[in-house]
């Protein structure tokens, strides 16, 4: 017996293979962006360890990137990209700035801990 409440989008697609070209780019696109921020992360974190002089500013730039690829993926596939700019930043200011809100109290509270740990602990 066959279904009839299951519905093959491939067949039911309203555009013509020009447009499901166009589609498929931007989806590999969209891929291989996003595949080589990775992959600058991956490689700057095996090279850069722990214990150098410059870890506070790899620990920077990963909090940057990972945002990077959180608003190109809030743009591409939430399709804000395709609103005005006013929406856009009605829409991702609030988020940026909650976001450096929860980091500012991470790096505080992480100096606090530290220092405490430092005083009465270490």
């Amino acid at each position: 017996m066959e279904r009839d409440d299951i519905i093959e989008y491939s067949l039911d697609a309203h555009h013509s293979e020009e447009q499901g070209k166009k589609i498929r780019r931007k989806i590999w696109l969209v891929t291989a962006i996003l595949t080589a921020i990775t992959a600058i992360e991956v490689a700057i974190g095996a090279k850069v360890h722990q214990d150098s002089e410059y870890w506070w500013i790899v620990k920077l730039l990963f909090i940057g990137l990972t945002l990077l690829k959180a608003g190109y993926i809030v743009v591409v596939f939430m399709h804000l990209g395709d609103e005005r700019k006013v929406l856009k930043y009605c829409i991702l200011i609030p988020y940026f700035i909650f976001v450096v809100y929860l980091i500012f109290i991470a790096l505080t509270e992480a100096n606090a801990v530290h220092q405490a740990w430092e005083t009465y602990g270490g």
